[in-house]
């Protein structure tokens, strides 16, 4: 008998993927895809059932179908736009969860759970380390939003791994996700004609394409090989990173560096008309940065992504629209201002030595 995989989040564009890909795994015998809503895009041979995960309902799900595998994606930001609909994601992400695992305590089938979560947890303050391990404590945890959210969902996961210790657990904390389907606030944010940036700040970022996501999701769910673990905690990002001036010139779309409290007002005023979830949060990514250790995800999960940051983020960047200048065009500008400001610097320098010693 091959595995019996359940799946939430079936509804969102990563969920259905993943449903269709696992189904082509050998050892997977059946699909039971969970959500909400019914999904608007195909879901291959798997089953959906049609259930909210907030309710008890989903324990009569395992039960019937003898799951044996959970792979829970409904750990999610939200679409842009929502508004105050934020409030139904936090309640599927976190009293959700809490349901979800109540469920597999009880179930004698489940024997793998496989969460998605996100680098978010390590939060953003100008006093964060220059790169976080899986060990890393935020010097601030996140104040609200999805990585909050993220955050109060693996400590439930951590309490169910200490309550059923026969169940292997595997918890991958995703950098920002890229590529042609991207559907996330921060692909919204990049698509935006103007990039609102923060002024005196260009910071770090890594990025993971959804096609190595779907590949780890895959490798998580399954029996682990000889010489890997698939249980704990990994972070998950395509190798390097990018500076957000970069991902601006490979985009050909200009930056409007304001001041901090402007880029917040700036931001409320995005979400309240439904452009983009431009949320303090995403604010804090674009002031600071987040950059992760992968040894483990290598080491021990033992997963090679295929792309890197900036594969993932050029992937990403030709599904979309050219900006306002073409990438190249923008890029040579941007060199020789900055050629400019080096000659005047090094002349005002000059200068400046030249006055010293008369």
């Amino acid at each position: 008998m091959g595995k019996v995989v359940l799946v939430t989040g079936a509804a969102r564009q990563l969920g259905g993927r993943f449903v269709r890909r696992v189904q082509r795994d050998p050892g997977v015998e059946r699909v039971i895809a969970v959500d909400s809503t019914a999904p608007p895009h195909r879901l291959g041979s798997a089953e959906f059932v049609r259930t909210d995960i907030r309710q008890s309902a989903i324990a009569r799900v395992l039960a019937e179908h003898a799951v044996d595998t959970v792979v829970h994606l409904a750990v999610t930001g939200g679409a842009a736009g929502t508004g105050g609909a934020y409030s139904t994601v936090k309640e599927t992400n976190v009293i959700g969860t809490m349901q979800l695992l109540g469920a597999c305590q009880k179930s004698p089938t489940v024997r793998r759970l496989v969460v998605k979560s996100s680098t978010g947890v390590y939060g953003g303050t100008p006093r964060d380390p220059a790169v976080f391990t899986e060990t890393t404590e935020p010097k601030s945890l996140p104040a609200g939003g999805f990585a909050k959210d993220a955050a109060e969902v693996e400590g439930y996961v951590r309490g169910f791994a200490r309550r059923r210790p026969d169940v292997a657990v595997c918890v991958l904390r995703f950098a920002n996700i890229l590529g042609p389907y991207a559907d996330s606030a921060l692909a919204e944010y990049f698509s935006m004609p103007v990039m609102p940036t923060v002024l005196g700040y260009d910071p770090r970022l890594q990025f993971v394409h959804e096609d190595d996501v779907l590949d780890v999701l895959r490798l998580a769910a399954r029996e682990p090989r000889r010489g890997t673990l698939n249980s704990g905690t990994f972070n998950i990002a395509g190798d390097g990173v990018l500076l957000l001036s970069q991902c601006s010139r490979r985009l050909g779309r200009p930056t409007l560096p304001l001041l901090l409290p402007a880029v917040t007002w700036v931001g409320s005023a995005l979400r309240a008309v439904g452009v983009t979830d431009f949320s303090p949060e995403q604010i804090r990514l674009l002031t600071h940065g987040r950059v992760v250790e992968t040894a483990q995800m290598r080491e021990v999960l033992g997963f090679e992504p295929g792309y890197t940051t900036a594969e993932a983020f050029a992937d990403f960047a030709r599904s979309r629209a050219v900006g306002l200048l073409p990438p190249e065009r923008m890029a040579r500008a941007v060199d020789r201002v900055s050629a400019m400001l080096e000659v005047d610097g090094l002349t005002a320098d000059g200068e400046a030595a030249e006055g010293a010693k008369r």
